[in-house]
Parts: C-alpha cells; sequence; structure tokens
C-alpha cells in the first residue's frame, strides 16, 4: 500500500471516528450505547448477589390474597400488618430493615402508627421511604426531625458547584412524623432511569436545602452502621474505606446480579404468618435464621402495585429487588466503573482510521467484508471484557466509527479502483496479453510501478541482414512488411505470457515474469523463440516474394535478476528492464552471428526449463563487458528427446577440443560442417588456430556488441 493511500484511508477513517465521538457527545448514541449494555449484562451478569448480606421481603401477590382471606383487608395494609414484618426482622437478628414502601399519610385507624412507630424503636435500625425531587411533595424544606438524621459529607459544597439540576430537589414527600422520628433514617426512593426508560443505574443521593439525601439503599447501610465517613470528590463518592464512581447526577451503574429473584427472597404473606406463629409458640414456616445479620428491604413485586421497573435483564424486576442490587452494590464495592470520557473519545476516535485502514489494505472488496467481519465485533469483545472486569466501555460509539471507517474504506476502494483500472489498461495494452491484463485488473496489488527488483528471462531478436532488406524497399512497403513480421512474433510472445518490452526497428524486446509471477519464465521465452522461428519459417516464402530474399530471426535469451518498472517521464513511460542480466540477452542475439545459429540461450536458462527442450551445448564465450567466459546453449525442439547422431558428434568435438585435442576437434568438426552452421564456424576457427600454431580453448572471444 502506497504512504498516500495509507493517508488518505487514515484521514477518511478520523473523519467517521470523529463523526461518531461527535454524535456520543450529541447524546444521539446513547440509546444505541444503552442497549449494548443491556446486551452484555444478560450475558455476564453473575447469579446470586456478590456480598450475601441483602435480603427482600415483597409484598407479592400471594400476599394480598392471604391477607385478605385471613384478616379481610385490602391494600394499603394497616400499619400494624407492617409491625410484624419489623418485629420478625428484630427477632430474626437482621442488621438493618428499609421500607422500599411509602408511609405518608396518617393511619385511620386508631393506634396504628403508633404500633409500627414502636416497633420502629425497638429496632433493628430502620430507614423509611420518602420521594425527594423537584415536584412532589408539600414540604419546600425538609423539617428538623429529618436533617437531625442525615449524614455530612465532607466535598459537599465542592461537589454540589458542578452538579447537574437534576440532583438537586426542591420538594420532598416524607414519611408522617410519628414514623419518621421512630425511623433511624430516611432514604429516597425517587429515581430517574435512562432516556429509554430502563434502569441502568442508580441514584446515590439527591442535594435538598444545602443536605444530602441518601436514597434508601444507602440509608439502609447507614442505619447498619457499615457506611463509614462519607466524603465526595468529582466522580467519587467515599464511604469510609468504600468508593463509588458517580457522574453529575449522583448515579452509580448497577452491576446486577440476575433478573427477579437473584437475591434471597421471601413472601410477605410467610414473613407475617411466621411472626404470628412465634407469638403464639408454634414452630414458624419460615426460620428467623434466615435474616441473621442481613439488611432486608420491604417492598412491592405484586403488579398491581405499580413497582415494576424495566432493568437491562427484566420487562418487569421489582423495584425493591433493583434497590436490593443497589444495596448489595454499596456493600461489596463492585459498581461497575464507566470508563472516563476521554477514553470514550479515543476508543471511538481511534476506531475509525483502524477500520478503515484494515478494510483498505487488500484494496479488494472481499477483503474489506474479511475486516468489517474481523473488526466490526472488536468493540463488542472489549465491551464484553470491560463488563467482566467491572467497566463500563464504549461499543456503540467504536462500532459506529469502525462500520464508518470500513463504508468509508470501500467508498475509497472503488472510487480508485475504476481509475487504477483505465491506468492498468492504458500503461500495459501495448505490451501485455490480454489475459495478463485481466489478471492484473482483478489483482491490481500483483502490479508494482516504479522500480523492483525481479528474476526475469530476457528475449532480444533481430533480423538477419533486415538494413540492406529495408534500403531497397519503399517506405510503404518497408512499414508494411514490419507490421506484419512483429504482429505475428508478438502475438506468439504474449501468448506466452510475455511483457512487451519495445521495438526498435526490426528487434524485439520482451520480458518473462513481470508484471506477474510466471515461475516457468525460461521455459516460456525458450518456447516463444521456438514457435516465433517456426512462425517465421511458415511466413518465409511470403516475405521472399516481396522482399525477394529470404527472412532470418536471430535470438537471444538470459535469465537473471534485473530492475524491472516503469521508467520516464510522468507523462510518458515504458514498463522495461534494466540490468546486466538484459544485456547480456542482447549480447547472445548478436553472438549468434559467431556460429551461424539462430536461437542461443544463457546456462542460467538453459538450466531453469530442466530439461524441457532438445537442444545442445554450443560452447563457451567472452562476451563485452563480461570476464568470465558464459556457457551458451541452443534449443532445437519443443520436447526433449533423444540425442541424435550429428548432436552427439558435435558433443564430442565440442569434448575433444576441451581436453586439448584441437587438430582432432577440427577433424570432427569438419565432418559435420556441411550440414551444421556451428559446426562449420567450429572448424574454420580450430584451422585458424592451427594455422597460426596457438592452442585454444575452446573460449569464443567476441569483441562485437
Amino acid at each position: 500500500m502506497s504512504r498516500l493511500k495509507l493517508w488518505r484511508l487514515a484521514a477518511l477513517g478520523l473523519l467517521a471516528g470523529l463523526a461518531a465521538t461527535l454524535l456520543w457527545g450529541l447524546g444521539a448514541l446513547e440509546r444505541l450505547e444503552g442497549l449494548s449494555w443491556d446486551v452484555r449484562a444478560k450475558l455476564l451478569a453473575r447469579p446470586g448477589p456478590a456480598s450475601g448480606q441483602v435480603a427482600v421481603i415483597v409484598v407479592d401477590q400471594a400476599s394480598l390474597d392471604w391477607v385478605s382471606a385471613q384478616f379481610q383487608l385490602s391494600w394499603p395494609w394497616p400499619r400494624q400488618v407492617h409491625e410484624a414484618v419489623v418485629a420478625f426482622c428484630r427477632r430474626a437478628g437482621a442488621k438493618a430493615v428499609a421500607f422500599d414502601i411509602l408511609f405518608t399519610e396518617p393511619s385511620n385507624l386508631a393506634g396504628d402508627d403508633e404500633a409500627l412507630a414502636q416497633a420502629l424503636r425497638q429496632g433493628p435500625p430502620t430507614a423509611l421511604a420518602g420521594v425527594i425531587g423537584q415536584r412532589l411533595g408539600p414540604d419546600l424544606t425538609p423539617p428538623p426531625w429529618v436533617v437531625a438524621r442525615w449524614p455530612a459529607a465532607s466535598g459537599l459544597s465542592q461537589w454540589s458547584a458542578t452538579a447537574a439540576p437534576e440532583v438537586m430537589a426542591r420538594r420532598g414527600l416524607l414519611p408522617v412524623a410519628e414514623l419518621g422520628r421512630a425511623a433511624a433514617l430516611v432514604g429516597n426512593v425517587a429515581h430517574q432511569p435512562d432516556a429509554d426508560q430502563i434502569v441502568r443505574r442508580a441514584e446515590m443521593f439527591r442535594l435538598w436545602d444545602g443536605r444530602l439525601v441518601p436514597s434508601l439503599p444507602l440509608a439502609a447501610l447507614l442505619a447498619g452502621g457499615e457506611a463509614g465517613a462519607l466524603g465526595l470528590t468529582p466522580g467519587r463518592l467515599s464511604l469510609g474505606r468504600r468508593v463509588v464512581a458517580i457522574d453529575d447526577q449522583a448515579r452509580a451503574v448497577l452491576n446486577y446480579r440476575g433478573g427477579p429473584g437473584a437475591h434471597q427472597r421471601l413472601s410477605a404473606a410467610r414473613v407475617i404468618r411466621a411472626e404470628m406463629q412465634l407469638r403464639e409458640g408454634a414452630p414458624p414456616d419460615v426460620d428467623p435464621k434466615l435474616l441473621a445479620g442481613r439488611y432486608v428491604l420491604v417492598g412491592y413485586s405484586a403488579p398491581g402495585l405499580m413497582d415494576l421497573r424495566v432493568s437491562p435483564l427484566a420487562a418487569a424486576h421489582p423495584g425493591v429487588e433493583i434497590q436490593a442490587t443497589a444495596l448489595d452494590n454499596l456493600l461489596s464495592g463492585d459498581f461497575i466503573n464507566p470508563a472516563p470520557p476521554w477514553l470514550w473519545a479515543l476508543l471511538t476516535l481511534a476506531m475509525g482510521p483502524l477500520a478503515a485502514l484494515a478494510g483498505g489494505l487488500g484494496g479488494r472488496a472481499w477483503q474489506t467484508v474479511l475486516a468489517g467481519c474481523l473488526l466490526t465485533p472488536l468493540p463488542a469483545v472489549v465491551g464484553l471484557a470491560g463488563y467482566a472486569a467491572g467497566a463500563w466501555l464504549p461499543v456503540a460509539g467504536p462500532t459506529l466509527a469502525a462500520l464508518g471507517g470500513l463504508a468509508a474504506a470501500a467508498v475509497h476502494n472503488y472510487a480508485t479502483e475504476g481509475r487504477q483500472k483505465r491506468f492498468i489498461r492504458a500503461a500495459f495494452r501495448h505490451y501485455l496479453s490480454p489475459a495478463v491484463i485481466d489478471q492484473l485488473m482483478a489483482d491490481p496489488s500483483r502490479l508494482r510501478l516504479g522500480g523492483q527488483r525481479r528474476e526475469l528471462s530476457i528475449f532480444f531478436s533481430d533480423l538477419q541482414g533486415f538494413t540492406s532488406i529495408s534500403e531497397g524497399l519503399e517506405p510503404q512497403e518497408l512499414t508494411t512488411l514490419l507490421n506484419d513480421y512483429l504482429s505475428a512474433m508478438t502475438d506468439i510472445i504474449l501468448d506466452e505470457g510475455g511483457t512487451l518490452d519495445k521495438y526498435e526497428g526490426d528487434a524485439i524486446i520482451a520480458f518473462w515474469n513481470a508484471p506477474l509471477d510466471q515461475p516457468d519464465h525460461a521455459a516460456r521465452a525458450c518456447r516463444a523463440a521456438l514457435r516465433c522461428q517456426a512462425e517465421l519459417a511458415r511466413l518465409r516464402p511470403e516475405f521472399r516474394r516481396r522482399v525477394g530474399q529470404d527472412l532470418f530471426m536471430r535470438v537471444g535469451i538470459n535469465s537473471g535478476p534485473v530492475v524491472v518498472g516503469n521508467m520516464g517521464s510522468r507523462e510518458r513511460f515504458d514498463y522495461t528492464v534494466l540490468g546486466d542480466a538484459a544485456n547480456l540477452a542482447s549480447r547472445l542475439e548478436g553472438a549468434n552471428k559467431a556460429f551461424g545459429a539462430y536461437l542461443m540461450v544463457s546456462e542460467e536458462t538453459w538450466r531453469r526449463t530442466e530439461g524441457a527442450f532438445a537442444g545442445r551445448e554450443l560452447g563457451l564465450i567472452r562476451v563485452v563487458g563480461r570476464a568470465q567466459p558464459v556457457r551458451v546453449f541452443e534449443p532445437l525442439a519443443m520436447a526433449a528427446g533423444p540425442v541424435g547422431p550429428t548432436m552427439a558428434a558435435f558433443a564430442q568435438a565440442l569434448a575433444a577440443l576441451r581436453q586439448g585435442d584441437l587438430p582432432g576437434a577440427a577433424e570432427r568438426f569438419a565432418a559435420l560442417a556441411p550440414d551444421d552452421p556451428p559446426a562449420a564456424a567450429y572448424a574454420r576457427h580450430c584451422q585458424q588456430f592451427l594455422a597460426a600454431g596457438q592452442g585454444w580453448d575452446g573460449v569464443w572471444i567476441l569483441g562485437e556488441k
């Protein structure tokens, strides 16, 4: 991937991340984030309370029916019925009791309030419910008897300076004074669910007339004497050594233990009946030990009493059990800790560029889809891991940023793919076969523009004596002849998967193994050369008729490392090769003259063909620009086969020459000379050295390029 593309994708992804962050900051993702939180809670909420110190007594439908049948009493019950609940908790040794039931109106029955007040004074310490807010209640200021029971908190004035308006109360609906004075504390049961009406957080307190009003769970903890000193700092509520993460509305994120029934739960009817049995000396239906040392919350679960809430785990979650969850979180100190806003923003911002880079890395549609399949669930996985560790990490924002980044990558790839394909077709249509162009367009990543070092097989060809032939032709005749010849040869080269480098007059330069990988590039080059020679032989009579003489083509092929790529100016360039291996291929084409041959390949090319062709070794040559001699070969046929007698005799003559038997070699070559131009060339060369009285090691010194 180019650096420019990296920057483009990163910039597009950053824009997607910024957009997602902005939506999160404006609250547009709050509902989606809440729903993702609900899924996490459903998957990972641990069954059972963490502290084991909380129990719930519920006024369920069975309790309403039993009291109605037993005492002919309907709801609301007389206070003396609740007195039985308090008495049973006292008998059981409960740590504290909290009523999630409002006693805001005096009882119509004589002595009824006094009976419950007497029970409250006898213990255990009890917190009663009040509604402290901005709209409900006749009290504009808290009466002295309730203020005296509310705790002091260090840092309250500093914290309240940055508190949200929702935490500031203006009115209160309090228990009747007789009961309130008998209770240890009054706790607030007003709550503010999330915008979608799902209770994911619990308020720890509200502020009324400059005083901290604890929530009912916090009031229960205070009544039990385990809260410790209260302190407030930005984002934190300290309860002795316990620390609770709160927002500017004094809300903490609930760590749900499960749906309804997650805590020790007793029906109010069973508790009342058990207390009556104990007073009569009968064995109770409920063992008081179940509540020993526990915090007990008393509230409703009967649908008709309208205290069913929506929680992440249930569509009808009794409010008292949600209060129990908050109390259990306070006792165990394991409220969920929301990640700070800067971390939410960072994770959302980072996901955009990450997704865009991953989606645009390959540039192909399936790679973008694969990146999407891998990256889109990543925020959810991180969110689940955070939940397991007790932290709320963002999911909706990073997921949206990831989708935006992937979409940006897809659009970028789509927009650049067409331009890239047009470039490939325009740049390569003149020197690549249509099949190779189609492969490049299907996978442009296989093309690396610019200089690249690769192992190639390079093909150089030239027509023998074409300069003199061209001098006798009219321009139109010459052009037509060249076009016919070059077209026929080029078709074969392209058919073998070759890349046409250029034409230089009648010369053809081509190569294999670029821009696409071709492991058999040497064999392709040799096969193309043999096919070109066969095609020229077929066309030779027609060309003889047109120019008056036969046309012969010399070909040189070498394999080795070169630099290949688009080279030239920004507007005009050639896809060409540079390097010593290419120069040697050119030298081999010219070296054919010395041997009277028409196809010569280097030892490296011959070795790479792995015996795929019939041929022979021509000998050793030393060309301009190379100090060491090069062993060269002549492919003769498409398929390897038995060596004929002429080729066997040529090999024997060459072996005699290398063994120092110059006269014997000369004699052997001379015997082959009439029918074999390379043997005739060797015979003449041997005679020249014999006539001069010199030895010859068989290395041809070629001074021409």
